[in-house]
């Protein structure tokens, strides 16, 4: 007679997967970070941009957007696609990590933010949440062409500037946003009249079968090696190792990035993080083949430090940091 199920990876308790291959997902998470509410300053609402995977994202518009100055004309608003962590495992645009940010950036950098949800392993392994993240920009694409006459009456209300587009990756986001920096290129031609400026990665998800000093450095209040090894266990495709492309941008295995046009890429990294080696080698050899990119490291802090205290002076630093790069890389 043989034996009933057992977990054989847990994340969390969030999720669990059995020795059948059942995938368990909790529906009541207990969150310590209450949601914040911006009902004077932010408003926001949801929209499907992939029906096929039944996909959603969330859009946020400064409240102060729909008042008109006094010549009549409304200011023209950049663009932020912001892509949830979650070690590709878990997250949500709803999850009060996300949400919180999310209202925090629109206000924050005065911007349009648009948070995509994208399908999560072990159910649907890489490369399913790169495939999404480019689905949610091609959304974008459709709203700025106002295909079949149909468009969100917040974009299309001339307040949105589809010139100026940023893409925000957090965490394992931040993975996938390096990797829609490099499927899109210089320029983002593909996605016109949608044009991408620039990319920030706030701490991207990057891994290698070789560890780093960090990665075998002291846990992290709420992250340790075991949890990185589960996350990528999870989410790599089935029988690859964490030198996969997908996984180690400079893996053996990997296409070199030496010839392809990136546009210009922001860095940013917490000093205590498990992750931070990788991250600052990552920066490091992009610099070294003359891309545009800038690498910034906050003394002592960890793994999301600006998503769990996103009024933080590190939070506000942040900001300050991301503002002056959009400023920079805006025409």
């Amino acid at each position: 007679m043989g034996s009933f199920p057992h977990i054989v990876e847990d994340c969390l308790g969030v999720l669990q997967v059995l020795s059948d291959g059942t995938v368990f997902r909790s529906k009541t998470i207990q969150f310590n970070m209450p949601v914040i509410h911006h009902q004077n300053s932010v408003d926001f609402k949801d929209a499907i941009f992939d029906k096929a995977h039944n996909l959603h994202l969330r859009i946020y518009k400064p409240a102060s957007a729909s008042n008109f100055p006094p010549n009549g004309r409304p200011p023209k608003l950049p663009i932020v696609v912001f892509i949830h962590g979650g070690g590709f495992c878990l997250g949500s645009r709803t999850w009060p990590t996300c949400h919180n940010s999310c209202l925090r950036f629109a206000s924050g950098l005065n911007a349009v933010v648009i948070a995509p949800d994208y399908r999560l392993a072990p159910e649907h392994r890489l490369p399913a949440a790169m495939d999404d993240a480019a689905s949610a920009m091609r959304w974008l694409q459709s709203q700025a062409l106002r295909e079949n006459g149909v468009s969100d009456a917040w974009l299309n209300s001339g307040e949105v500037d589809f010139d100026q587009v940023f893409v925000l990756g957090d965490s394992s986001g931040g993975n996938i946003a390096h990797h829609l920096a490099v499927r899109l290129g210089a320029g983002s031609t593909e996605l016109a009249p949608v044009r991408v400026r620039g990319y920030v990665l706030l701490a991207p998800f990057f891994g290698g079968v070789v560890r780093t000093r960090s990665e075998s450095g002291p846990s992290e209040t709420l992250l340790n090696l075991d949890i990185l090894d589960r996350f990528w266990r999870l989410s790599m495709p089935t029988g690859e190792t964490r030198d996969h492309p997908l996984v180690n941008p400079f893996g053996p295995w990997s296409p070199s990035l030496e010839a392809v046009k990136l546009d210009p890429i922001l860095v940013i990294v917490g000093g205590s993080e498990l992750l931070k080696d990788r991250v600052e080698d990552y920066a490091t050899r992009l610099k070294d083949m003359g891309k545009k990119i800038e690498y910034v490291e906050f003394h002592g802090k960890e793994h999301g430090f600006f998503n769990y205290h996103p009024y933080s002076d590190a939070a506000i630093q942040t900001l300050q940091l991301i503002n002056t790069f959009m400023s920079a890389n805006s025409v």
